[in-house]
């Protein structure tokens, strides 16, 4: 990984107190923090610092709520997205990862270990697409041709735009509706049990590195173990 200092984390909390001590946390790390005080002035940041390399979210802000920010970011960037809140029910975990988050830390919770998940996620995000590839599985998305242990596989256009959505980012969940708007698109009139039928029959093509990468999120929807 380049050096930490060299990366920007978007923090937004509307509780400066929480903010300066994650921004403190960061900085000790080596990381440089840009302080967001809502969902709105965040995304402002963030198009002033598109280099920026990771979001930490607030969900309970004035102006624009951590879930419509999460929302928004995801219509122009991939970058991963870590949502802070004290609510803890179920509910409110699913609508964060809908609205595209990457991880959910409920308060209180140890700054410490909040600077572990960033490191955990950026990793990742630098890594996209070289763990699969090392498990056998590679996606050429330029030339939209897929392989396992060298062989080609022979997916249907939207089984390859799965499979390249989930490669792109191992690990990270998709809901059944982010898949539908990202690759049947919005004006779609069918439902999620097309994006089921169309990964059921993508894990049998994939078979075994199937049954054991393509997961199942219940209730949520799928990602790409690798």
């Amino acid at each position: 990984m380049c050096e930490t200092a060299a990366i920007k984390i978007i923090i937004a909390d509307d509780e400066e107190r929480i903010r300066r001590l994650v921004a403190d946390f960061l900085s000790v790390s080596g990381y440089t923090p840009i302080e967001a005080a809502d969902g709105r002035e965040a995304l402002e940041v963030f198009a002033q610092n598109p280099d920026a390399k990771l979001m930490i979210l607030d969900i309970m802000m004035p102006e624009l709520d951590g879930w419509a920010a999460c929302r928004e970011l995801r219509r122009q960037s991939d970058i991963p997205v870590i949502l802070l809140t004290a609510r803890t029910e179920e509910f409110d975990q699913l609508t964060g990862f809908e609205a595209g988050a990457d991880e959910y830390v409920t308060k209180p919770f140890s700054p410490a270990v909040l600077v572990k998940r960033v490191e955990a996620l950026l990793r990742r995000a630098e890594g996209t697409g070289k763990p699969a590839q090392a498990t056998g599985l590679r996606v050429d998305a330029e030339a939209y041709a897929a392989f396992l242990d060298g062989q080609p596989l022979d997916l249907t256009l939207k089984e390859f735009e799965i499979l390249s959505k989930l490669y792109d980012k191992p690990g990270r969940v998709y809901t059944r509706d982010q898949l539908l708007d990202a690759i049947w698109g919005y004006d779609f009139e069918g439902d999620s049990r097309t994006v089921d039928s169309h990964v059921a029959r993508l894990r049998t093509k994939l078979g075994e590195y199937g049954n054991t990468h393509l997961k199942t999120v219940y209730g949520l929807g799928y990602k790409l173990e690798v």
